[in-house]
């Protein structure tokens, strides 16, 4: 059944009713997005999945792949604060590795921009998504991308070595050979070695060839010699990040391992005591925490402009599927787009076509 079916829509309608009524402004989003937003935000990865179009006034376009993006562009060009936000519409990604998934679907969104309280935030578009989804008996899941990144800005290693691991969180395989790589646990290729051991790396190289000029190269060079000479990441640090990529737990039980681990990676320690603040908050939203899953490494994979709380929806019946919803806090991503000024933002989106294959809400 097409996910743009009147039931889909029909769902759709009950949603955004629904956030309506939680004190969400309903808003809507151009279809087509400027492609130099998205492609600085996520660099060419996402040509992979969006779709590209060339407009001869308005230049490189893009079907719209969420929502997320210009409905911060909005808020950050003159909403009003605190602000919640509501909408519903088609988005398309390509799915060249799942063919058997939809490229065009509906979204529903709430997205909350509020400074005074981020943890109740959370806790409240969490607890209305909970809500929502309630008759489809979802399994949700939680996680926190704040305490890994917290993690790695405290490291005691260079600044070049932590924002190389900070660009990969979100590509686990790619932080895992860097992380082994800094530990001195993988060898360095010959060639680099070689690359390192020349006099002149360029000597009899040839002409240049590329967009990159010999300055370029040069400086690229020297940052690996410099990088050669800092001293590995120490097994204590690496054994802690791996405890931390290791936490699968309820959130009380979550909580209590990572404050173990704080012990020996202290600068993870204030966001632990947002994700302390955040369990308070959802408990008194009636959100039963001890049951509530929490995984450290939830989110890594597809939540790519996140960097706080993150959570899903899940149909256990039906692994086969898409998370029914996602969501999660993205303060950073306001103040990229935000020139300079910043809001605490976090929200999430519910895909309508998912509840009408399972059923329905109503």
């Amino acid at each position: 059944m097409s996910v743009l079916s009147p039931a889909t829509r029909a769902e759709a309608a009950r949603l955004l009713t629904f956030f309506e009524e939680a004190g969400a402004l309903r808003v809507d989003c151009g279809i087509l997005q400027p492609a130099d937003i998205l492609l600085d935000l996520y660099g060419e990865d996402i040509r992979a999945r969006a779709y590209v179009t060339q407009d001869p006034s308005r230049g490189e376009q893009m079907l719209r792949p969420d929502f997320t993006v210009p409905v911060v562009q909005m808020h950050m060009s003159g909403g009003a604060e605190p602000a919640r936000y509501t909408y519903a519409g088609e988005v398309f990604r390509r799915q060249e590795d799942h063919p058997e998934r939809e490229n065009e679907y509906l979204q529903v969104g709430y997205e909350v921009f509020d400074r005074a309280d981020p943890e109740g935030a959370d806790a409240e578009v969490f607890a209305l998504f909970h809500t929502a989804l309630a008759p489809l008996g979802l399994h949700a899941a939680t996680g926190d991308i704040g305490i890994l990144t917290a993690a790695v800005e405290g490291l005691d290693t260079s600044a070049r070595r932590r924002a190389a691991l900070m660009r990969h969180i979100w590509r686990p395989r790619r932080f895992r050979a860097l992380l082994d790589r800094f530990a001195g646990r993988s060898p360095v290729p010959a060639t680099r070695s070689a690359l390192l051991r020349a006099k002149d790396a360029l000597a009899g190289a040839g002409p240049i060839i590329g967009l990159r000029s010999r300055a370029e190269i040069e400086a690229r060079i020297d940052a690996l010699r410099e990088d050669a000479r800092t001293a590995p990441l120490s097994e204590a640090q690496v054994a802690a990040l791996d405890a931390i990529l290791a936490v699968r737990e309820t959130c009380p039980f979550a909580l209590e391992q990572l404050r173990d681990i704080a012990v020996d990676l202290p600068a993870i320690s204030v966001a632990l005591d947002k994700f302390a603040r955040r369990i308070d908050a959802l408990d008194k939203r009636g959100i039963d925490v001890d049951v509530l899953d929490f995984e450290a490494s939830y989110g890594r994979t597809s939540m790519e402009y996140y960097d706080g709380f993150v959570f899903g929806f899940y149909a256990d019946r039906r692994p086969d599927l898409p998370p029914v919803a996602t969501g999660g806090r993205y303060d950073a991503l306001t103040r990229r787009l935000g020139g300079g000024a910043e809001i605490p933002a976090v929200g999430g989106v519910i895909r309508p076509g998912q509840i009408e294959t399972l059923g329905g809400l109503a």
